[in-house]
């Protein structure tokens, strides 16, 4: 019997009862397991993977995150880079600035879809990604409960402390870029209205608890006082940005103290402003074009083509695919079902029209209102493999029922090294949290 399965075998029945799932809800609330007003995890089980099913990630995740810190190197010494990226003017003036330190992205994150041999990426978010607070929290709750003592009771479970892993990256970016506090003050930063707030009350508690003082501000709150960042009375050494580069560039006045201090290296700041150049969408792009198989090793490209899907920035051009080329323009509009139109510079699902959810007419409208946008805003993607599995889901009321939803595994990269899991749930085509959907802890059977 798999793991899932017996697991649901194991869940006796007054523990999916309407009174249970109440508690587990008011336990998540207790303990900030919020976005917004919502829960994070309406579910009564875990994600699990195999230890053979980790290593296969690793290779893959680990692979597209040291491309990434290499692209981002490579473009700032390359003019058809930065505009194969699609980076505007305010966001290169901000990825020029020297950090101080040569680790692009210090946390990151490959959003993407387990299947029995492989790892299907959909994107990689290189900036900060939101949910390593909430994660361990949620494992860790699932892991105290008496459902999961009986099933580890046959088989060696284990899950990943995805809190440990950001401070120690963070502490390594912040010794790489210099800095000699011991313990440096952290400043998680991000403005007070964004849903995850909860996450960097989480976070600056657990960081305090390991000895390293930590506050949570605001962009607005910060200033350069005598050469050094503060914020709440006290210098900073070391910010763990979790506000967005599109954020600080559409918002200049508002983080204007954040950037003076970055251009002056009065601070470590991680992920630095160049993160950005491998956070956007048309990071695929490259990946997958063979103009920019120069920057790549033979293995490398054997591996994106196993693991990244076929994406190119959406002009009114010539693409090639599958050794053929061919108008781009033409192939995705007739290839409607095979292709995922995006946003190359948003996050949360926001503005992605899936081609085979869409009608012909919709679909051909999305792309001559793409192509009306400058160069470099939209991405055209091959649709790829997804992951359903159905689990118990209840309801406001505790109401229990066996859902199937769309399974979408994101391996966290601290400095490059996979670190643990944001493993989303969601009934619709799109999988993330933002959008509606849920999270579940995952965690390792061996």
């Amino acid at each position: 019997m798999d793991s899932a399965a017996r697991w649901d075998a194991l869940l006796r029945p007054e523990e999916a009862a309407p009174a249970a799932a109440r508690a587990l809800a008011g336990t998540m609330r207790a303990r900030r397991l919020t976005f917004g007003e919502r829960i994070h995890c309406p579910f009564l089980r875990p994600f699990f993977l195999s230890s053979a099913d980790e290593a296969r990630i690793r290779t893959a995740a680990e692979t597209i995150a040291a491309a990434g810190e290499r692209v981002a190197k490579a473009a700032l010494e390359s003019r058809e880079l930065l505009e194969a990226l699609g980076v505007r003017e305010e966001e290169e003036r901000l990825v020029r600035m020297d950090p101080g330190y040569g680790t692009a992205s210090t946390a990151s994150r490959l959003d993407a879809f387990l299947l029995p041999g492989a790892l299907h990426s959909a994107e990689y978010n290189a900036e900060s990604p939101a949910g390593p607070g909430y994660t361990q929290r949620l494992c860790e709750l699932f892991d105290g409960l008496d459902v999961m003592a009986r099933f580890k009771a046959e088989r060696a479970v284990r899950f990943h402390r995805t809190i440990d892993g950001v401070l120690q990256a963070l502490l390594a970016s912040y010794r790489e870029w210099g800095g000699t506090a011991s313990p440096p003050l952290v400043a998680i930063v991000d403005f007070r209205e964004v849903p995850t707030w909860t996450e960097f009350e989480i976070l600056r508690e657990a960081f305090e608890a390991a000895g390293v003082p930590s506050i949570a501000c605001d962009p607005r709150e910060l200033s350069v006082d005598g050469g050094a960042l503060a914020a709440q009375g006290r210098r900073i050494d070391l910010v763990y940005r979790r506000v967005l580069v599109s954020d600080i560039a559409a918002r200049p006045d508002d983080c204007a103290a954040l950037v003076a201090a970055y251009a002056a290296r009065a601070v470590c700041v991680a992920n630095t402003f160049r993160c950005k150049l491998a956070h956007k969408k048309a990071f695929f792009a490259v990946l997958t074009d063979p103009r920019h198989g120069a920057l790549f090793s033979r293995e490398e490209i054997a591996t994106f083509r196993t693991h990244v899907p076929w994406t190119r920035v959406l002009e009114d051009g010539a693409a090639e695919k599958e050794g053929r080329r061919a108008g781009l323009l033409d192939l995705v509009r007739r290839g409607r079902e095979r292709f995922v139109l995006k946003p190359n510079d948003e996050y949360g699902g926001k503005g992605v029209i899936l081609g085979w959810e869409a009608t012909e007419r919709d679909w051909d409208a999305a792309l001559d209102a793409a192509l009306r946008d400058r160069r470099g805003t939209w991405v055209a993607q091959e649709r790829i493999p997804v992951r359903r599995e159905v689990f118990p889901q209840f309801d406001e009321g505790g109401a229990v029922t066996m859902r199937e939803m769309l399974v979408d595994l994101a391996p966290y990269l601290f400095r490059g090294r996979v670190g643990g899991y944001l493993t989303r749930l969601s009934a619709t085509g799109l999988a993330n949290v933002t959008s509606g959907g849920g999270q579940v802890p995952a965690f390792v059977v061996e």
